[in-house]
């Protein structure tokens, strides 16, 4: 897959949280090649590295993009308003979530991993989602998926507890076609071991320190295990989006 950099205008900003972003620009390019799961490399100034961010949403020419604060850099990426230009280096990643595959799937989102489900809920026939955050401060986007329950672990918003219980409701009674899923590796964990369970295809999305998020580095290589095979994948260009069975969540 073709691979751009493209200085995009900010079309839109909006700050969901004290420390969640969400900012639209415009990216043609990128915009027609975007596969659900993928994601961009940012460019801060002042920064040497490039900062990820998974693509939430496409809308004809524009990408949408959601992202928290969690260290300097996004900080200061933060600080952009309307009118600004980010040089955006995307799409990235393997082929994302199997949409072309299946045409149903459960989506479990854990806090800011949530963001790139939106995409592949654009591209599903039938979709229900199962969010989960800390508490009503944390959460975001809730209202913007179909058929979603959104749980806090401190019960002030929605289902009280983690998303394991109300994913089981779903798989129990319904049937659909695999489970995608974003979100912190004790959550994917739990997922994946849910999924077995139930004899149903998972996939998830995994989140690592990248340096070049093109492969280049190897910085960002995890452990997978296909067939009694070892083998260390790098998020950044194999991924981000892995078969569940196969990814080993250490």
């Amino acid at each position: 897959m073709e691979i751009y950099q493209k200085s995009c205008e900010v079309l839109r900003y909006n700050k969901l949280t004290d420390t969640v972003h969400d900012v639209w620009v415009n990216a043609p390019d990128i915009a027609e090649k975007a596969l659900p799961g993928q994601f961009v490399n940012i460019m801060v100034p002042g920064f040497f590295l490039r900062r990820p961010i998974s693509i939430c949403e496409v809308e004809k020419t524009n990408i949408r993009l959601v992202f928290e604060e969690r260290g300097e850099g996004t900080r200061v990426l933060g600080g952009i308003k309307p009118g600004d230009n980010l040089d955006v280096l995307g799409p990235l990643g393997n082929s994302g979530f199997s949409v072309d595959r299946y045409s149903s799937a459960i989506l479990v989102g854990g806090g800011i991993g949530t963001p790139p489900l939106k995409f592949a809920q654009q591209n599903l026939e039938k979709s229900a989602a199962v969010l989960g955050f800390r508490s009503k401060a944390n959460v975001i986007m809730a209202e913007e998926f179909r058929n979603a329950t959104v749980c806090t672990d401190d019960g002030s918003f929605g289902f009280h507890g983690n998303t394991l219980r109300p994913l089981e409701r779903l798989l129990l009674e319904r049937v659909f076609d695999v489970i995608m899923a974003c979100g912190p590796k004790p959550m994917l964990r739990a997922v994946v071991a849910l999924a077995d369970k139930y004899n149903i295809p998972s996939e998830i999305s995994l989140e690592e320190r990248m340096a070049c998020g093109a492969g280049a580095c190897l910085g960002c290589a995890c452990k997978t295990v296909a067939d009694s095979i070892v083998s260390y994948p790098r998020v950044c260009k194999d991924g981000p989006v892995f078969d569940g069975k196969a990814a080993v969540l250490c």
